[in-house]
C-alpha cells in the first residue's frame, strides 16, 4: 500500500482511460439529434456546432463561458490524475478564447475501495491547476460510484466580439496545433504493459492551454477547438463542417510523442481511436496517407492542445512564440473554400 492509501492501481478501476472513455462521436450525434437545441438572444454559442463550451452574453462587453469535463483515471498517481483532469476541463474555456474565473469539483468515488486521503490528493491536484492558471476551485459535488471519476465545471469570461468557435475557420487560415498527438496510444500501451514514454505524455497533459489561447488571439484566429477525445481529425472535421470550408493537413508536419508510430504499427491502438477512425472515414480524403497515419491522426487525446486557424501569414509567428515558451507547436496545414472535408 502506498503512502496515499492506494491498495489498487487507480487505472485498474477504469473501463477506458481519460477522454478515451467518452461516448463515440457517432453515438453522441444520434443522442443530440433527438434533443431540441436551446435558443435565446443572449446564448451566443450553444450546441448547434458542437463547440467546446456555452457562451452567454451578460452585456455589450462581457460574456460568460461555461463548460464541464470529467473522466476516469488515466494514471495511477492521484495528484497527477487530478491535475490532468483539471487541465483538460479548463481547456474548453481557453478554446473559446476565454479566461477562467472559478470551477466546481465533480467527483464519483468508490469510498469502500479508495480512502479519503486518495480523494484529497486528487482534489489538491485539481486545485493546484486552478492556482497555476489563476482561477479558484470552490466546492462541488460528490457521489458514491464503483468507478472513480473526476473533473471540473468551469466558468470563465470572454468579450462577446472575441469568441473563438468551431465555426470560425476562414479560407486562407493557417492551421496551428499546439501539442503533440499520441497520448491515447501511449497511455494504452502503459495499461497493456507495453513499454512507452508515459512521463512525456503526462508532461503534455499537464500543460495548460493558456499560452495557446493567447497565441490564437494574437494570430487573429476566429476558429479554434481543443483536441481531445475525438482526435485531431475528428475535431478538425467538426470545424470544417461548421465553418463550411476544407482543411489541408500536412501529415509530416503534425507533432507526435516519441514512439507513437511504432506502437501503432505494433497494434497498440485504443478503442476510442478506432471509433474515431471509423467516424471520419467519409469526411477525410486520405491522399497518400496510409492507415497508420489515419489512426495516429484519429488518436483519442486527453488534455490535448489547441487547434486554431491563424490569419494568413501569422501562423509561423504564433508557432515561434509558443516554441519559445516550451510548447511543441507546429503549423500543420491550411484552410480553403470547400464543403467540410479534410484532405491529407
Amino acid at each position: 500500500m502506498s503512502d496515499t492509501g492506494v491498495a489498487r492501481r487507480l487505472t485498474e478501476f477504469s473501463h477506458g482511460a481519460g477522454c478515451g472513455c467518452k461516448l463515440g462521436p457517432a453515438q453522441l450525434g444520434e443522442v443530440l439529434a433527438a434533443v431540441t437545441p436551446p435558443s435565446h438572444p443572449d446564448l451566443l454559442v450553444g450546441t448547434d456546432t458542437g463547440d467546446d463550451a456555452a457562451v452567454w452574453r451578460l452585456s455589450a462587453d462581457r460574456a460568460l463561458v461555461a463548460t464541464t469535463d470529467f473522466f476516469t483515471p488515466i494514471v495511477d498517481d492521484p495528484g497527477t490524475w487530478g491535475a490532468i483532469a483539471a487541465t483538460n476541463a479548463v481547456s474548453d474555456v481557453y478554446a473559446m478564447g476565454g479566461t477562467p474565473l472559478f470551477a466546481l469539483n465533480l467527483v464519483c468515488w468508490p469510498s469502500e475501495q479508495l480512502g479519503p486521503d486518495v480523494l484529497a490528493a486528487v482534489l489538491e491536484g485539481g486545485a493546484g491547476v486552478g492556482r497555476r492558471c489563476g482561477f479558484a476551485v470552490v466546492g462541488g459535488h460528490t457521489i458514491d460510484d464503483p468507478e472513480p471519476k473526476y473533473g471540473l465545471a468551469v466558468v470563465g469570461e470572454v468579450h462577446p466580439d472575441r469568441v473563438l468557435t468551431n465555426a470560425g475557420l476562414r479560407p486562407g487560415d493557417e492551421l496551428v496545433l499546439t501539442k503533440p498527438l499520441g497520448i491515447g496510444v501511449t497511455t494504452t500501451a502503459v495499461k497493456r504493459g507495453v513499454p512507452a514514454d508515459v512521463d512525456a505524455a503526462v508532461a503534455v497533459m499537464t500543460i495548460p492551454n493558456a499560452d495557446a489561447a493567447a497565441a490564437a488571439r494574437e494570430a487573429g484566429a476566429t476558429g479554434c477547438t481543443d483536441v481531445t477525445g475525438y482526435g485531431l481529425l475528428g475535431h478538425l472535421t467538426k470545424m470544417t463542417v461548421a465553418s463550411r470550408v476544407d482543411a489541408h493537413v500536412d501529415v509530416a508536419a503534425v507533432p507526435l510523442l516519441g514512439g507513437v508510430r511504432e506502437l501503432v504499427a505494433d497494434g497498440v491502438v485504443p478503442g476510442g481511436t478506432l471509433r474515431n477512425r471509423a467516424w471520419i472515414d467519409d469526411r477525410v480524403v486520405a491522399g497518400s496517407a496510409g492507415e497508420e497515419d489515419l489512426l495516429v491522426l484519429s488518436d483519442a487525446q486527453t488534455s490535448g492542445g489547441l487547434l486554431f486557424g491563424a490569419a494568413p501569414g501569422r501562423g509561423d509567428a504564433a508557432v515561434a512564440w509558443l516554441r519559445g515558451r516550451g510548447h511543441d507547436a507546429a503549423r500543420i496545414g491550411t484552410v480553403t473554400e470547400g464543403t467540410g472535408l479534410v484532405r491529407l
